[in-house]
């Protein structure tokens, strides 16, 4: 048989409990009470050597659904309209749409034998909170005997179980309905404004000149016109500067290569003044030279090349 987590006692048979959440693991901590009304900072929980920390435990997210009785006809029928009316609307706030009641509490467990240390029934969001400079600490408000409130810091190991954890709270209050109140209450704000023309309407007046004030513009071309683009560097100027650039460039080497002086003999200095060397002819081959010489023989005499005349004969 179930049994009330906080109180120990039975429930009904037809009462049905589902675990959202579990952690293994996680660290208690005494916190100092919140100094600023921005939130809680993790980092003095945790200072010299966790010296605030008082309870490793084992965190739970119970959620408890009791089906409701059904209203009977007999009471309904012999009590007046405007109280049957009334009870109906008390039980439609109760039970919700399915007709049942939905708790959810957070369970501070002995994790060795599952003796309950701390429970807090969430019953709103600001029942847990997150700390500002950690994504793994939390504070959140147990209830003792009594009634007796107090803060406690809450820890995890890791990253990932108090994602986990984040995402569990987020699912029980999508199911308590908590994300509903913002729409709840701007249904009550038209209902009012239902009940009451005049403020309705002047609550309008401001948003019925809105629309007159910010009419949508037209600015799609007309028939005939054109845009104009100008991008730099590509104008008059631009093609201008690049020539002129480019100019420069051949000037300075033209400048550079008549910097230079031509070697001596250089055709530039002979037709010049004079000045320089001319050039000089190429030596004669072997083969000119020797028909140089073989012409030369030819056209010598005899007595020029030291023979007698052939008086007495070459031979005597």
């Amino acid at each position: 048989m179930n049994t009330d987590p906080t109180t120990g006692q039975p429930l009904p048979p037809d009462a049905i409990q589902r675990i959202l959440f579990i952690a293994p693991k996680v660290h208690i901590y005494q916190i100092p009470p919140l100094s600023s009304t921005k939130g809680y900072n993790a980092a003095s929980w945790t200072a010299n050597n966790n010296q605030r920390q008082i309870f490793t435990a084992r965190l739970r997210i119970l959620e408890t659904a009791i089906p409701l009785p059904h209203p009977s006809s007999s009471s309904s029928s012999g009590s007046g309209s405007g109280s049957s009316s009334g009870s109906s609307s008390s039980l439609n706030s109760a039970t919700g749409t399915n007709g049942e009641k939905v708790t959810t509490t957070l369970l501070l467990e002995d994790p060795s034998n599952g003796a309950l240390f701390a429970a807090a029934p969430y019953s709103a969001p600001a029942v847990v909170e997150q700390a500002l400079d950690s994504s793994r600490f939390f504070a959140i408000r147990v209830v003792g005997d009594a009634g007796r409130k107090a803060v406690l810091g809450m820890g995890f190991e890791e990253r990932s179980e108090a994602f986990d954890f984040s995402i569990a709270l987020q699912d029980a209050r999508r199911v308590l309905g908590m994300d509903n109140n913002n729409s709840s209450s701007s249904s009550s704000n038209n209902n009012n404004s239902n009940n009451n023309p005049g403020a309705a309407g002047r609550r309008l007046q401001p948003e019925a000149k809105k629309p007159a004030a910010e009419e949508k513009r037209d600015f799609s071309l007309k028939e005939g016109e054109m845009i104009t683009v100008n991008i730099g560097g590509r104008g008059r100027r631009g093609r201008g500067g690049v020539e002129e650039a480019r100019g420069g460039e051949h000037r300075e080497e033209a400048a550079a290569l008549y910097s230079i002086r031509p070697p001596p003999g250089s055709g530039h200095a002979s037709k010049g003044s004079g000045a320089g060397m001319p050039f000089l002819p190429p030596p004669p081959s072997a083969r000119e030279v020797k028909e140089e010489r073989r012409r030369s023989r030819q056209n010598f005499s005899p007595q020029d090349l030291g023979f007698d005349d052939g008086e007495f004969g070459e031979f005597q």
